[in-house]
C-alpha cells in the first residue's frame, strides 16, 4: 500500500570515500520514514569505492559506527546501477523494485567528478524525471543522521507550501571527544560582507537553538527540498562546482518567495575536521565568494563589499593562512581564487 507520506530521494555523492559513505548507508537504512529511496552517485571514484558500497548492499560489508549497531536485518539491500547516460535518459530499471513503498538503492556512476552542483543535479534530474520524487533531500556522504531526522522535516515543510528548503541541527561528529557541539543551526547571508556564516558554530547545545526558525540558507551537508521549488528556480548552478552553490540556491530561492527553515528536532552528525584546509577547497571557497556577489549583491552591496574586503577580511584571511595553517600551497590557491575571483565580478567570465 502507498505511504501517505511524501516520497523523498536522498541523495548522496561519493569521491574516493566509501568508508564514510557506507557508514551514512547504515546509519539511513536504519531511519523510521517509511517512503525513500537512496540514490548514490559516485563522482569519478579511482579508488574501489563502487565494490566496496556494492558489497554493502549485498550484506558483505559490515559497518562499525559510535552511533549505532550494524543490522543485518535490512540486507541485501536491492539496488539497480546506472552509468550518467543511462540515468539522464530516465532509467528504466526501476520495475524491478515490485514493493514501490520500500527503501530502493540507485547506484550512479558519472564516470569523473563533476563537483557538488552538478554531481546532486544528475542525481536530482533522476529522481524527478524516473521516480517522480516530491523532494530531494541532498546529504553529504561523511554525516550520521538521527533515525527520526527526516519524519521532523518533512513534518515542518508540508505546515506550509512556501517551506521549501529544511534543515536540521547538525553536529560535529567528533569535537574533542563530545557529540553534542553544534555545526550548524541554519545560517545567514551577509551580503555586503561576502560572508555566509553558520549559526551556533562551535557552541555545546543546551537549548539555545531549539526553536523553528526562518534562516537565510541551510548549508549544503544536509538539505530538504521541494520538488516545486525546483520547478521554479531550477537546479543548482553548476558554475560554482563545490561551495557556495547552496548559499546561491537558498537566496534564489528567497527571492522567489519561498521559506528556508531551521527544524531543531531533526538532528545530523557532520564529520569536520577541527583544523585542516585543502588547495582545492580554498581556491573555490574564495572565488565563488565573488560569483555569488556577482550574481546577486546589488551595485550599493558590491561597493560595501569592495571597500571591507581591500581594507580588512582579505589580510585576515590571509594572515589565518600564514600564521595558523602554515601552508604554502594553500596561500598560493588563496591568492589565485582572488584573481579568478575578481576576473568573474568585473568581466562575468572564469579563467580557463
Amino acid at each position: 500500500m502507498e505511504s501517505p507520506l511524501p516520497h523523498v530521494s536522498i541523495i548522496i555523492l561519493n569521491w574516493n570515500g566509501w568508508k564514510d559513505t557506507t557508514e551514512c548507508l547504515e546509519s539511513l537504512y536504519q531511519i523510521t520514514y517509511p517512503n525513500y529511496d537512496v540514490i548514490v552517485v559516485d563522482n569519478g571514484s579511482v579508488d574501489d569505492s563502487i565494490e566496496r558500497i556494492k558489497e554493502y548492499a549485498e550484506g558483505k560489508l559490515e559497518v562499525t559506527s559510535n552511533f549505532f549497531d550494524h543490522s543485518k536485518k535490512n540486507k541485501p539491500i536491492r539496488y539497480i546501477e546506472y552509468s550518467k547516460e543511462d540515468a539522464e535518459g530516465g532509467g528504466g530499471k526501476e520495475a524491478e523494485f515490485t514493493d514501490l513503498s520500500s527503501a530502493k538503492f540507485i547506484l550512479i556512476k558519472s564516470g569523473k567528478n563533476y563537483g557538488f552542483a552538478e554531481g546532486n543535479n544528475l542525481a536530482i534530474r533522476y529522481a524527478l524525471k524516473s521516480l517522480n520524487s516530491k523532494y530531494v533531500l541532498l546529504l553529504n556522504n561523511d554525516t550520521i543522521v538521527a533515525r527520526d531526522f527526516l519524519n521532523e522535516m518533512i513534518t515542518v515543510s508540508i505546515q506550509d507550501s512556501n517551506n521549501a528548503i529544511i534543515g536540521p541541527k547538525v553536529y560535529y561528529y567528533d569535537y574533542r571527544g563530545q557529540k553534542n557541539v553544534i555545526h550548524s543551526a541554519g545560517a545567514r547571508i551577509l551580503v555586503k560582507q561576502g560572508l555566509a556564516p553558520p549559526l551556533g558554530v562551535n557552541e555545546i547545545d543546551i537549548g539555545q537553538y531549539d526553536e523553528i526558525r526562518h534562516v537565510d540558507y541551510i548549508e549544503g551537508a544536509c538539505m530538504l527540498v521541494k520538488r516545486s521549488l525546483i520547478e521554479t528556480i531550477g537546479l543548482l548552478d553548476p558554475i560554482y562546482f563545490a561551495y557556495w552553490e547552496e548559499t546561491d540556491w537558498c537566496y534564489r530561492a528567497s527571492k522567489s518567495g519561498f521559506n528556508i527553515v531551521y527544524v531543531p528536532k531533526a538532528k545530523v552528525w557532520h564529520k569536520v575536521p577541527e583544523k585542516k584546509v585543502s588547495k582545492l577547497a580554498t581556491y573555490l571557497n574564495t572565488r565563488n565568494k565573488f560569483i555569488f556577489l556577482k550574481k546577486n549583491a546589488k551595485l550599493r552591496e558590491l561597493c560595501v563589499f569592495c571597500s571591507y574586503y581591500v581594507t580588512f577580511y582579505f589580510w585576515y584571511r590571509l594572515a589565518i593562512i600564514l600564521l595558523y595553517y602554515r601552508n604554502l600551497d594553500v596561500f598560493r590557491s588563496y591568492l589565485r581564487g582572488n584573481c579568478d575571483g575578481l576576473l568573474f565580478l568585473m568581466t562575468g567570465h572564469l579563467y580557463q
